[in-house]
This record gives structure tokens, C-alpha cells and sequence, in this order.
């Protein structure tokens, strides 16, 4: 931009100290050496008198001014940038700026005009840049840019206008018509052949006109957020020298990429707000220029089809704008994070089979691959999510390089099979022809092993619940049930309707007393989808249908949960040698607990018995009362007596008869503190 408003207390310092204020300086206004003046909320419905004749940007913003009159610009013919912006300006007199005609800049945003006339911009044979924005224009006369043959800015947003006049300036680069009520614009409405900005958004447009983008053979920037696109414009493919282009808050849904080709030389691209899910496979290779991707607001998958993305913003060295708003939405496990601050393992990706073959021919421009059999019968593909193709292979592996031709001195060469392509554990490898084969188990037959033969019989288990199948086969089913979870097979679905940008799900408890039917969107590229946390023993009721298309045929299907499983415990069986040995160290064991059982008894039966006379011998022994009595018949010459429990030859002393406790020894056991505790889970 050539000017903006600066902030008041930066632009007051800086009049304080470096300005001069002369005796020519209008009244409440500040003169800057080098013949600029700002007049700066004057309070006043009129423009300053007294303005040099020797200025040459008048900043008059703010103000309050509400009219114009050709005297407010007397003597200023040298005038070369006028800002007139956030006043309270309601026309605009015909020739009012007459006497401009050295003026290169005007800006007449943030007022309240409602009408442009043929003669509001007459005289004004030098400007380069006109600012309109943010008024209440509802109209602009077919001929009021008639003489503005060097305009170089002309913005128009963010007003009321119903028709656009039409714009007929050969030097015209930046044209901003943003959040204005016109129809879509036409060729004839404008013949800007150096235009290299457009700013269309908030337009309601649904689609843009061919020969209008065809006739902009200089765009390199457009703007087309928050209109009503439902679909990439097939117009954008004859501008090829875009370089920023904006599809924000569109409804869009999903890319294709088909649509992107003749944009190579993109540098930013902004994805807000498409409710996107994922990128499309290899989208990001048709702009090897890309250096910023704004991709906010969208509902992402973070599953393994979108791991490669944070590693290819780092390696390619892309900026991403809006990275907090860049988040998942999806599986609960990375619901709420931020996207490019996952890590691959986070994705949930399934490891990959690598096989080495034997020199197969691959070219760049292989077409889909044909799986073929086990019994070497070669099928069509369907057009579905399992049918693999070198841009597959680079979506899942974009770091790897693609496969070519090889040469005849090469004897191997490594080539990685994409993943979940064979089922029911079938392992998938390139035959000599550069085709996708599944080698199935005994027990599996198909292209993608996806049948199990009528001989096969599933374990008893309380987890396994029954599913009535529909006769004929339905376009749904599901696969594994549990107390908890149900596996759908979309394979079917998908394979009959190639042409789907996603799938709705819908499932609800017929079971239960809450029926209301919950909704989820599943992309193209999943044949198989879980659906988890589900209430056991219980009737559900799954129906698909494709993605933004109401009304559309849809398919449905019944499962039901097993109940509850019950934790029960089971004795291990074990056989043969292992099973003596076993047998002869618990015997050993046990030999060895009965003996310290017993040794632990007697060594206790003796402590007691030994506590038991040493308590006895304590009772028996003199007080000291009772030895001076026996002291006492000593001194009279009295016999010592044998010791007996009571003293005979002397009169007995009167003992305190002392009773003696003895303290029982507790056995001490550790605290059982250790309780083994339930982890919540995660599921």
C-alpha cells in the first residue's frame, strides 16, 4: 500500500520532536519539513483553510468532515496525495477535484458516499490509486473513470454496489470488487489486459466466466474466498501464471486434482474452510513453486492416507499459515491436535509389505493396475479404492521416487506393493507384467482374498456376534463384530459407485432406548471402517450413502453386538517332558515349605515354653521386702532355709504382690498396598 493511518501516539512523538511548525501552517494542524501537513481529529465538518500552495501530501483523516467544495483546494495544483479517509463525507460535487491535476493518490475510504457521478473524478489525469472501500456506494456511473488513463489501484469492497460499471483501463494492476451484491462479472465488463491483482470474494459466485479469466493473460494473484463455488472453476485452467490463489470458504468438499493442473506455478494457496478431509493423492506435486499452504478450519482425517503431510511441509520447506487452526477431527485419538505436530507413528499406519521381483517394466504413466488371481486369470479392476496406481504408491510414500523402466544391466529393483490392498491376510506383490497380485490363503479365494471359503469355521467365542446376511449381497456388511465394535465392509460400495466423493454413515441402537441417529463421513479411499464404542448385546442399524448428494441411493444393513464378554479363568494344560519336570519342582517345593512349616512350629514351641519358665523364675524370686527378712534371721542366727515358694522360719514380710504381664509378640505381615488397579482405557 502507498500510505496507511500511522498510530497516534508514534506520530505525535514524532511531531513533537522533528517537526518545525511555521507561520503557514494551518490551524490545528502539523507541517512536516518536505511539504506534508497532517490534520489529525479537528473536530470539524470543513476542510483546513490556509493550506500552502507548496504541499504535496495533505493527510486530512478523522476529521469529521461531511462536505467538499472546489475552494478547499484553491492554489493546490502541486497536490500529489490526498487522505480524506474516515470522515463523514456523503457526496461527492461534480469537479471537485478539478484543480488536482498533479494528484497521484487518493483515498476517500470509510465515509459514508452513495454515489459516484461522471464527473466526481474529472481533472484527475495523473492518479495511480483510488480508494473507495468501506462506504455505502450503490452505484458508479459507466463513464466516472473515463480519463483515469493511469490509475494503477482501484478498490471498490465492502460496499452496496448492484452493477459494476464497466472498467476500461489499460494500466490497471490491482482491482479489489470484494463484498459488493453484483452479479458475475464479464469480459465486456472489463478490458484490463495488465491486470495482475483481482479480488473477488464474499460475491456469491458459482462459477466464473472463460473469457473473462482467459482475457487476463497477466493475473498472478485472485481472490475468490467466501463465495458459493461447489466445484474447482474449469475457467482456472487458462490462467496459468497464477501465483496466489484463494479458495477459502468455499464448498468445495473435495479436491480434484485434475482441476489444479495448470497451476504449476503456485506459490501460496489457501484451502481455508472447504471441509476437507485430506489432500488427494500426489496433489501437491503440481506445484513444485509452492512456499505457503493455508489449509485452517478443515475437519482433517489423521489417519495413515494424511501421515506423509507433516513430513512434507518440513522437507519441502513449505510455511504453513494458520497452524493452530489447522487441527484433527478425526479418530478421537488425535481429535483437537494440531496436525503438523504429529509424529507418522501417531497415524496409525499398518506396515507395508516390500517384495523383490524380477525386473519388472514399470512405466511413469502406468495406467491402473489389474490385480490377477491365484489361478493367473486376469480381471479388469474396478474402479475402486483397491486398485492400486503409481500416484497410490507416491500418496503413500510421496519421499519415494517413481517406479521407471529398467534398463537391461539392472537385476533387481525394489518396488513397495500399496498397503491394505489384499485381505484376510493375503500378501501383495508385482508379478513380472508390473501388476498387483494377492497371494491368498488356503481358505480365501478372490482377486483380493476378500472371500472365505464355506468350509472354514470361526471359534466359538462370547465376542462374535451373528449377522444376517441380505440375499443378494449387499452393497454393506460387516466383517468382525465384538461387544463393543463393528467392522463394515464398503468394498462393495465403493467398487459400484467410482465416482463418490465420500461416504455418509449413519447408525443408530435399535436396541436401546435412545434411536437418534448419529452421522459420520468416511473418504472414498476406506473399504473398511470400525465402529467403535458401541453398548453389547445390541441391534444396530448402518446405513451409507455418498457425500454431499441428498436423496442419493443409499444401502443399509443390521448387526448385532455379542454380549458382555466373562472373565473366567483357565487352568493351562501342559504336556510331555516339561510337564515331569514341572511336576518334580513343585513336589520339591512343597517338600521344602512342609519342612520349614515344622521347624518354624518347634522353634515356636520352645520360645513359649522358655518365656513360660522365665516368667515363673521372675515370680519366684525375693522381693526386696523378702530379703531383708531373710537377711533379718540370718543376723538372729537363724538356719538358712532351702529354697521354697514361700519362707517358713521367718514371720513372713508383707510383700507387695506384684503381677507380671508378658507382652505377646504380634506377628507382622506387609501391607497389602499393592492392589493391582484397572488402567483406563483408551478405546
Amino acid at each position: 500500500m502507498w500510505f496507511s493511518t500511522p498510530a497516534w501516539p508514534v506520530l505525535l512523538l514524532f511531531l513533537q520532536s522533528s517537526l518545525s511548525l511555521g507561520s503557514g501552517c494551518p490551524e490545528s494542524c502539523s507541517c512536516v519539513p518536505g511539504d506534508s501537513i497532517f490534520c489529525m481529529e479537528r473536530r470539524s465538518s470543513f476542510m483546513p483553510s490556509a493550506i500552502p500552495a507548496s504541499t504535496k501530501q495533505l493527510y486530512v483523516f478523522q476529521n469529521g468532515i461531511n462536505t467538499l467544495s472546489e475552494d478547499d483546494f484553491t492554489d493546490l495544483g502541486g497536490l500529489e496525495l490526498l487522505d480524506l479517509s474516515q470522515n463523514q463525507l456523503v457526496e461527492l460535487p461534480d469537479g471537485v477535484f478539478q484543480q488536482l491535476s498533479s494528484l497521484r493518490n487518493l483515498d476517500l475510504s470509510s465515509n459514508q458516499i452513495t454515489y459516484i457521478s461522471e464527473q466526481s473524478f474529472s481533472g484527475l489525469v495523473t492518479l495511480e490509486r483510488l480508494y473507495l472501500y468501506s462506504n455505502r456506494i450503490q452505484s458508479i456511473h459507466p463513464a466516472a473513470f473515463v480519463g483515469l488513463e493511469k490509475l494503477l489501484e482501484l478498490k471498490l469492497q465492502q460496499n452496496a454496489l448492484t452493477i459494476l460499471p464497466p472498467i476500461r483501463l489499460p494500466r490497471l494492476l490491482l482491482l479489489d470488487i470484494s463484498h459488493n451484491n453484483i452479479p458475475p462479472s464479464s469480459s465486456a465488463d472489463f478490458q484490463t489486459p495488465n491486470l495482475e491483482s483481482l479480488k473477488m470474494a464474499g460475491l456469491g459466485l458459482t462459477s466464473l466466466d472463460k473469457e473473462l479469466m482467459s482475457s487476463l493473460t497477466n493475473l498472478h494473484d485472485l481472490d475468490l474466498s467466501q463465495n458459493q463455488l461447489s466445484a474447482m472453476p474449469p475457467a482456472l485452467k487458462s490462467v496459468k501464471g497464477l501465483i496466489r490463489l484463494s479458495l477459502a470458504s468455499n464448498q468445495l468438499g473435495q479436491l480434484v486434482k485434475e482441476d489444479f493442473e495448470n497451476l504449476v506455478a503456485l506459490q501460496a494457496l489457501d484451502l481455508s474452510n472447504l471441509n476437507l478431509q485430506g489432500f488427494p493423492m500426489g496433489f501437491f506435486q503440481l506445484f513444485p513453486k509452492l512456499q505457503q499452504l493455508t489449509a485452517a478450519e478443515n475437519p482433517f482425517n489423521c489417519l495413515c492416507p494424511l501421515a506423509w503431510f507433516p513430513a512434507w511441509l518440513r522437507g519441502q520447506k513449505v510455511e504453513l499459515g494458520r497452524k493452530e487452526e489447522t487441527r484433527c477431527h478425526f479418530p478421537p485419538s488425535n481429535s483437537g491436535k494440531v496436525l503438523v505436530e504429529l509424529d507418522h507413528k501417531d497415524f496409525g499406519c499398518p506396515v507395508t509389505t516390500t517384495v523383490r521381483t524380477q525386473a519388472p517394466v514399470i512405466s511413469s504413466t502406468l495406467a491402473p493396475l489389474t490385480p490377477t488371481s491365484r489361478t493367473g486369470t486376469t480381471t479388469p479392476a474396478p474402479p475402486s479404492v483397491h486398485t492400486p496406481s503409481p500416484e497410490a504408491d507416491s500418496f503413500l510414500h510421496p519421499q519415494d521416487p517413481a517406479a521407471s523402466p529398467s534398463s537391461a544391466g539392472e537385476g533387481h529393483e525394489e518396488v513397495m506393493c500399496p498397503s491394505n490392498i489384499c485381505l484376510n491376510g493375503g500378501t501383495c506383490k508385482f508379478n513380472q507384467q508390473g501388476q498387483v497380485e494377492c497371494l491368498c490363503p488356503s481358505d480365501t479365494t478372490g482377486l483380493y482374498c476378500e472371500n472365505l471359503e464355506e468350509s472354514q469355521s470361526f471359534p466359538s467365542s462370547p465376542e462374535v456376534a451373528v449377522v444376517t446376511a441380505a440375499t443378494p449381497e449387499p452393497d454393506i456388511s460387516s466383517r468382525h463384530v465384538t461387544s463393543t465394535s463393528i467392522l463394515l465392509d464398503l468394498h462393495r460400495y465403493i467398487e459400484t459407485r467410482p465416482h463418490i466423493r465420500g461416504i455418509r454413515l449413519t447408525y443408530r441402537n435399535l436396541s436401546g432406548p435412545d434411536q437418534r441417529p448419529i452421522h459420520l463421513s468416511v473418504p472414498a479411499t476406506y473399504p473398511e471402517y470400525t465402529l467403535r464404542g458401541l453398548r453389547p448385546n445390541c441391534t444396530y442399524s448402518v446405513c451409507a450413502s455418498p457425500l454431499g448428494e441428498p436423496g442419493a441411493g443409499g444401502s443399509c444393513m443390521e448387526a448385532r453386538t455379542a454380549g458382555a464378554p466373562i472373565t473366567s479363568t483357565v487352568q493351562p494344560r501342559i504336556e510331555g517332558p516339561m510337564a515331569s519336570s514341572l511336576v518334580l519342582a513343585l513336589a520339591g517345593l512343597a517338600l521344602v515349605m512342609v519342612v520349614t512349616a515344622i521347624v518354624a512350629v518347634i522353634i515356636f514351641l520352645r520360645r513359649r515354653k522358655w518365656a513360660k519358665a522365665h516368667v515363673e523364675l521372675d515370680a519366684g524370686e525375693p522381693t526386696p521386702l523378702e530379703l531383708e527378712g531373710v537377711k533379718t534371721c540370718l543376723e538372729n542366727g537363724a538356719p538358712l532355709p532351702q529354697k521354697q515358694p514361700e519362707i517358713t522360719p521367718c514371720p513372713p514380710q508383707t510383700p507387695n504382690g506384684v503381677e507380671y504381664e508378658v507382652l505377646l509378640m504380634q506377628g507382622q505381615t506387609n501391607a497389602n498396598n499393592n492392589v493391582a488397579s484397572l488402567k483406563p482405557s483408551y478405546f
